[in-house]
């Protein structure tokens, strides 16, 4: 009786083990499977309706399904492009015009989708400025950044109508914004992003003038923004670009499709934003992300070429840009 007690018991201790064994090794195979690729993400300014994809794949899950543990970060002083060119950062938002530029100075970053497909930028002006024309920059004060590239577009508009750029007092705004700077009578005039400078006026009462650069010249319809990594990124880590992609595309495509919900998603992850604006601003911007083109993200090679050869005439390149390596559409889900 004794020996078969014994037996038993010996049973049930190797079959204990052999269990606690198997669930340790499943626990092993669940965690290698579950382990997660780390990236940083790292945005061109403080997060509003642009990046509005990146939030929502992270709050959806939709990096974690491609294996990704993504961090998004906010820019430093030296800006998305430089932090992304030299490999700080796997991935950023930047803007045709400084990509173009980078390339010609032999940065190596790409872009690798569009966020937006057409530009939505333009100057805007109280409407008691009485701007309504390029023609009507003349006797008047231009608030900007200080760019090479800001002269050379209002003075491109202007020609249009054959006035002349040098009637123009443009002035360096600094830290104000474009509501206090109007109303204190610094300036009379900015370039804004209509999707959040343009609606928070809306939200304000206060009627604008709008002159869209699209509405003047092809050439200044250009990808503003756009998500960003660098050449050895793509050479060296091609199935992390194409997981951060079809993430990315899936963040922006639910975006499209829900605006009001993904508005209360990024509200949510930054809770400093104004909720009222993000959600006009969702509104307005979300059909726009993907708007004619056959996909969200795509770009194509004439939109390149006709920025950068406008870019070019305009003395704001010292050489014609390799358009064909400043972009690529070979990361987008098919």
């Amino acid at each position: 009786m004794k020996k078969w007690l014994l037996a038993l018991l010996t049973l049930a201790l190797v079959a204990g083990c052999n269990a606690e064994t198997e669930e340790s090794n499943g626990n092993d195979g669940q965690q290698e499977q579950t382990e997660l690729t780390e990236v940083t993400m790292v945005l061109d300014w403080t997060p509003n309706t642009n990046h509005t994809g990146l939030y929502v794949a992270q709050e959806k899950g939709y990096f974690e399904e491609q294996g990704l543990d993504v961090e998004i970060v906010l820019p430093g002083e030296s800006g998305a492009s430089q932090v992304v060119a030299s490999g700080q950062a796997d991935f950023g938002i930047g803007a045709q015009e400084g990509i173009t530029e980078a390339r010609v100075q032999d940065i190596p970053i790409v872009s690798i989708g569009a966020i937006i497909q057409h530009n939505t930028s333009g100057f805007a002006a109280p409407a008691d400025r009485g701007i309504t024309s390029p023609a009507d920059f003349e006797g008047k004060t231009y608030g900007g950044w200080g760019a090479p590239v800001e002269q050379a577009v209002i003075d491109s508009l202007m020609k249009q109508e054959d006035a002349n750029v040098d009637e123009v007092e443009i002035v360096n705004m600094g830290n104000s914004d474009f509501f206090t700077a109007v109303e204190r009578g610094d300036i009379d005039f900015a370039w804004i992003y209509y999707a959040w400078t343009g609606v928070e006026a809306e939200l304000r009462d206060m009627e604008l003038d709008m002159l869209y650069l699209t509405d003047y010249t092809d050439k200044l319809d250009y990808y503003t923004p756009v998500i960003i990594t660098n050449e050895d990124k793509i050479a060296e880590d091609p199935d992390t670009v194409k997981a951060f992609m079809a993430a990315v595309s899936k963040g922006y495509q639910y975006a499209i499709d829900n605006p009001a919900e993904a508005a209360d998603i990024l509200t949510a992850a930054v809770p400093d934003l104004d909720a009222e604006l993000v959600k006009a601003s969702q509104e307005w911007l979300s059909p726009k992300y993907q708007d004619d083109a056959e996909q969200w993200g795509i770009q194509t090679e004439e939109v390149w070429e006709n920025y950068a050869s406008w870019m070019y005439d305009n003395g704001l390149l010292e050489e014609e840009l390799d358009v064909e390596n400043a972009f690529t559409n070979e990361f987008l889900p098919e």
